[in-house]
């Protein structure tokens, strides 16, 4: 018989750092997974949808913002338990960086908060891997638009 947890499968989804005048923008969760965490607005990649379409679309759908996708700045895999320690979720994230071009961030059912945050000053709240995330995004940032964008 096989396990319960060989129903679950790895989830494709994509995540953007946002930047904006040297700020990266971040959205507290308002739902599980990863309920009341600072993190970056994202979601599942959508069948026959490129990562880089998927983080756009997620960040236009979470907190109503229009960036631009520069490029990938890394992936994590967020694996979730359930309290008896069974496998509950697992997420391979692919996270971009981008420029904002317009929209200001709002909340919604997914963002219960947003805000603007330098990137070397995250809240403490955060997703696990964040930071390292951020950090790699403000280099493709600086790799794609000059070391002096940020």
């Amino acid at each position: 018989m096989e396990p319960a947890t060989s129903a679950i499968r790895p989830v494709l989804a994509a995540s953007t750092a946002v930047f904006h005048e040297g700020r990266v923008l971040l959205a507290r969760r308002g739902k599980a997974p990863s309920l009341g965490l600072w993190t970056l607005p994202g979601g599942r990649v959508e069948p026959g949808e490129t990562l880089a379409d998927a983080a756009a679309r997620e960040v236009r759908e979470e907190v109503g913002v229009d960036c631009a996708v520069l490029g990938v700045a890394g992936a994590l895999d967020i694996i979730q338990h359930d309290a008896a320690g069974a496998l509950a979720a697992h997420f391979v994230v692919v996270s971009h960086a981008a420029r904002w071009i317009v929209g200001e961030p709002a909340t919604g059912p997914e963002a219960a908060e947003v805000g603007w945050f330098e990137p070397d000053a995250l809240p403490a709240e955060t997703t696990p891997g964040l930071q390292g995330i951020v950090d790699a995004a403000v280099l493709v940032v600086q790799a794609m638009e000059g070391p002096d964008a940020m």
